[in-house]
């Protein structure tokens, strides 16, 4: 059913709500979404939105998502589609498939900002802003049956290269291209909010508007989200933030807390429907619902008596329709014996609530990160002010020094500063880097410290973190062959290695299905939590990526110039290698293993 439609015929005394999921990574962590999404349909939204990559990165997981909740669960789907720097055909196959798929609403964005200028870059000429992908939707006879909203961004754009009145004349112009509602980025100001929808109807505007609520998880992703959307963030907010930073759980409690409380602001506002940028999760917001009286009335099937005729029809059904309905039911119903996170003490709804490191669980739904509107986290800009213009190796190993120095904020594989627990081993990652072993990831070895602890603490208030040393980098491949080499010889069997490289070829002295947590804390009345585990799945998922930002971050150079012969042979030519210990009470464990014994390697 078309989106509009549904809200028109929605109650207007009860609140609507939506929930947005991105793709996982990886298959065991789109299984598991599945079976979440199954869940939260339970809790009634008016739909889901499935999320689209930048350039399309994401198409098949996302079409097979969104194609699976509309088919499947029988759940009203919103598909995500950006339209620049795709190439050509890329948006006509989309909306194709999708239509294929019954999916019927399309949230039309623009993506990352139009690279046409550059002429190498083979994109689609006819799409450079939202506003063409919905007037081309619009008139289009093939695809003008489709259902199409628009983004807005009370906050403002996060490329931050227009004002206020460009920002809502723009607006207008995509609903006067054919827009039938609008959904808003995330915010925390509601005051703010409120004075920007009463501007957007005053441009006579009059589509349905849904902001977009984003439960606090956790700190760190906070900061990440809101840096990335350029939200705005109350000063009030962040006070009563700081303090209960390194507390996860008072965190992810605040977050339901203020969420409940802007969206009952929201209503006495005007605004009757909202739309939760999940992240993924299910308990913050199956906890916001229930505070608003919301989740509590999930239908209940009667059984129903087996009769060739149907009379009457709501207490008889056909064998042809029990059988097609149980044969529904048990294929898409989630399998609780194999499904992750079950277990005495915790359950499938929270077991993944404290994603902690890059990694994660890759079976979990959260497995990965969401750009929400289709935005590269590499931008031209940033590359050539902040990685400058590499033309030989030891121009990229100055700049990953500039990284660890703190004389760069970012580099293509680290989108933040280095954090301080890198500090905590800084002339170990600075040695490794020097030798031209870029490091891209690392952790220091953490015996017991609180759960409160500044810098490694994470989790629940009372308990205790540990972890094991790791460090990735980059090195060529007779490197990767004195690393097996010693590793072999002199690991003794505390060290565990992954390396892979842009062919897809893996090498691991880890068994099959053998899985390293190295990040794991104990809390009151829990069982043990793993936050952070790195296998032969999470691994392949990250040394794609990483190589994929290589031959990225070389397209914003025209072909045949230095820069982008580098870093294309960079991608072709190193190795992406991983290292563990796992002996976490020796903090120097890992670094004599790499520069001391028989054979030093640094």
């Amino acid at each position: 059913m078309k989106f509009i439609d549904k809200i028109v015929q929605h109650d207007k005394r009860r609140l609507f709500y939506t929930f947005e999921f991105f793709p996982p990574k990886t298959d065991q962590g789109f299984e598991n979404l599945v079976a979440r999404i199954g869940r939260m349909v339970g809790l009634n939204p008016l739909a889901i939105s499935v999320t689209w990559g930048a350039g399309g990165t994401t198409k098949e997981r996302s079409l097979d998502l969104a194609g699976l909740t509309q088919l499947e669960y029988g759940i009203d789907t919103i598909l995500h589609l950006t339209c620049t720097n795709m190439e050509q055909g890329t948006v006509d196959a989309a909306l194709r498939e999708a239509k294929e798929r019954g999916i019927e609403n399309i949230l039309a964005l623009r993506g990352d900002p139009p690279r046409g200028e550059e002429h190498w870059i083979p994109t689609d000429s006819r799409f450079q802003y939202g506003v063409d992908l919905v007037r081309y939707i619009k008139s289009t006879p093939e695809f003008a049956h489709f259902c199409v909203g628009v983004a807005a961004y009370p906050d403002g754009h996060p490329d931050r290269d227009t004002n206020e009145d460009s920002e809502l004349e723009y607006l207008k112009r995509k609903v006067e291209a054919g827009a039938d509602f609008i959904i808003t980025q995330l915010f925390y100001d509601v005051d703010n909010f409120l004075q920007w929808v009463e501007k957007v109807r005053a441009k006579g505007i009059t589509v349905p508007i849904i902001p977009g609520v984003m439960p606090i998880q956790t700190y760190a992703s906070f900061l990440r989200m809101t840096k990335l959307c350029a939200t705005r963030v109350p000063p009030t907010l962040m006070s009563d933030l700081v303090p209960i930073r390194h507390d996860d759980q008072k965190v992810k409690d605040y977050g339901v807390k203020l969420a409940v409380e802007m969206i009952r602001k929201l209503q006495r506002g005007g605004i009757d429907g909202v739309h939760f940028c999940t992240l993924n999760l299910e308990k913050s917001v199956t906890r916001v619902l229930e505070a608003l009286g919301l989740a509590g009335n999930i239908p209940t099937l009667a059984n129903k008596l087996i009769a060739d005729i149907p009379a009457p029809p709501e207490r008889t059904v056909t064998p042809h329709t029990a059988a097609d309905r149980a044969t529904r039911e048990l294929a898409s119903a989630p399998q609780a014996e194999l499904e992750a996170g079950k277990g005495e003490l915790n359950s499938a709804a929270d077991w993944d609530d404290f994603p902690n490191g890059r990694f994660g669980d890759f079976k979990s739904p959260a497995y990965g990160e969401t750009d929400r509107w289709g935005s590269s986290a590499l931008q031209s800009k940033t590359a050539i002010s902040q990685w400058g213009n590499p033309k030989t190796i030891e121009d990229l190993t100055n700049m990953f020094l500039r990284y660890l120095h703190s004389k760069i904020s970012t580099t293509p594989f680290s989108p933040t500063p280095l954090s301080p627990e890198s500090l905590m081993i800084f002339p170990h990652l600075e040695k490794l880097t020097r030798r031209g072993w870029w490091t891209v990831g690392s952790q220091p070895a953490i015996n017991g410290l609180p759960s409160t602890d500044e810098v490694v603490g994470w989790g629940p208030k009372g308990g205790y973190v540990y972890q094991k040393c790791f460090v990735e980098f980059f090195v060529e491949q007779k490197d990767v062959e004195r690393i097996v080499k010693k590793v072999q010889e002199e690991g003794g069997g505390w060290v565990d290695f992954f390396a892979g490289n842009a062919k897809g070829e893996l090498l691991t002295n880890i068994a099959e299905g053998g899985r390293n947590a190295v990040t794991w804390g104990v809390f009151p009345g829990q069982e043990i939590a793993q936050t952070t585990i790195i296998e032969k799945e999470s691994f392949s998922s990250w040394r794609d990526e990483a190589f994929s930002i290589w031959s990225e971050w070389a397209s914003f150079y025209r072909p045949g110039s230095q820069e982008r012969t580098l870093l294309e042979g960079v991608r072709d030519q190193r190795w992406l290698v991983s290292l563990i210990h796992h002996d976490y009470m020796q903090p120097s464990a890992l670094w004599t293993f790499l520069f001391k014994g028989e054979n030093p390697l640094v």
